[in-house]
């Protein structure tokens, strides 16, 4: 039974529709699952070192300075001004702060910036002429380096030295891409 009347819901709805409209997450907080939002809440939590509900301007000073950097005061304006919403004329630096869902939605752009599994395993496909699921470690090397946004021999090494390479020298991509994905989506 409803504690609401009847009359204050939409209309059309049955008292199901209504129950469940009420139970089903909205906005940002739909974006992630439970475990990953408690995590960024736990990150959150760690920044607001006043534990007012705000990361503010003396938070991120804070938190600087605890990691043993003395950020300019530049970066701290950048930061606090990158939040979602609409910023209000005339609010001053130091009055601004970030809540909660407006850190999880600066983390969801953020990680959804990313591509998606599919289109990893596309491209590493097109590279990979038998259908394996590998890519020959020489070729990644050759594409790495010599194409797009080159990554150093260091960068390249990390990547291909690590457990996604056989004793064969070829990179299963398909389970790298496994383990970065941000979404449950199957391919």
């Amino acid at each position: 039974m409803s504690r609401y009347p009847d009359h204050l819901a939409p209309k059309g709805m049955s008292k199901g529709q209504k129950s469940r409209a009420r139970r089903e997450p909205s906005g940002v907080f739909s974006l992630f699952q439970a475990p990953q939002i408690q995590q960024f809440k736990e990150a959150f939590q760690l920044i607001d070192h006043d534990k007012d509900g705000w990361v503010n301007e003396s938070d991120l000073k804070e938190i600087f300075a605890s990691l043993g950097i003395s950020p300019p005061q530049r970066m701290l304006d950048e930061l606090l001004s990158a939040r979602p919403g609409t910023q209000r004329a005339g609010d001053d630096v130091g009055e601004r702060g970030i809540n909660f869902t407006m850190f999880l939605t600066m983390m969801s752009e953020r990680l959804f910036e990313f591509d998606t599994e599919a289109e990893l395993v596309e491209a590493f496909g097109s590279f990979d002429e038998d259908d394996s699921g590998t890519v020959r470690v020489e070729e990644m090397r050759r594409w790495l380096g010599e194409v797009g946004e080159r990554m150093t021999e260091v960068e390249m090494e990390r990547l291909l030295k690590g457990p996604f390479t056989d004793r064969d020298g070829n990179f299963n991509y398909r389970e790298w891409v496994k383990v970065l994905r941000v979404n449950d989506a199957d391919v």
